[in-house]
């Protein structure tokens, strides 16, 4: 099977806020779309998995041209590369499933900009021998 590569642009926002320094992703592109990491390289790499996660089941959105988008003083422009045979074999359709985990780890995964959902299915993956 062919790799079925997407690139769309994202409005990268570099913050310091009372969360620390971070990155911020969005698209006008992928309605809805937001994540963030710690350093540019995690949230190129969180905006893949965002972009995909969010397009999965869908038709695949055109790309827009990102030259006429508004952007703040903070933000510029990237581009994200989405290889959707790789990912849909990785982690194919999501089902979403509510966890509870103690309160101490939720905040310490909010202030690490820890993404729960992925390490829940890697270490889900493991215990499956996936």
């Amino acid at each position: 099977m062919k790799d079925n590569i997407l690139i769309y642009p994202v409005i990268v926002t570099e913050c310091n806020d009372e969360a620390g320094h971070y990155y911020g992703v969005t698209s006008p592109n992928i309605q809805g779309m937001v994540t963030d990491g710690k350093t540019l390289t995690e949230a190129i790499e969180h905006a893949e998995d965002a972009i995909a996660t969010m397009i999965s089941d869908t038709e695949y959105p055109a790309v827009q041209d990102p030259r006429s988008w508004e952007l703040e003083e903070n933000d510029s422009i990237m581009w994200v590369t989405v290889n959707m045979r790789r990912w849909l074999n990785d982690y194919g359709k999501t089902g979403r499933r509510n966890v509870t985990i103690p309160e101490s780890l939720n905040e310490w995964a909010k202030l690490n900009n820890v993404n729960v959902s992925k390490v829940t299915t890697e270490a889900l993956k493991e215990l499956a021998n996936i």
